[in-house]
């Protein structure tokens, strides 16, 4: 499942910063993908959608959320946990 979970995420990522998932590691930060804020918005929204999870309000604001998204790891591990305390 963890594999999945972070396969799909970097298939999100990667569509929104327009780069093959080949090219899209998990030590990269949102910045060294070029993704905007409206990218990351919609690979945050896509992310929601697939994983039928709802995303911190606050996301935006490590130091204010759970949910970091300041990199490919972070978000897959965020994501992750937010399925497993929603899925129970």
């Amino acid at each position: 499942m963890a594999q999945a979970v972070q396969d799909k995420i970097i298939e999100i990522i990667a569509e929104q910063a327009v780069l093959d998932p080949s090219e899209v590691s998990t030590d990269m930060t949102i910045e060294e993908l070029g993704l905007d804020s409206l990218g990351l918005v919609e690979a945050v929204f896509a992310i929601e959608e697939h994983f039928e999870i709802n995303v911190p309000f606050n996301a935006n604001d490590p130091a204010a959320s759970e949910f970091d998204i300041t990199s490919v790891k972070s978000m897959i591990t965020a994501v992750q946990d937010l399925i497993k305390v929603q899925n129970g």
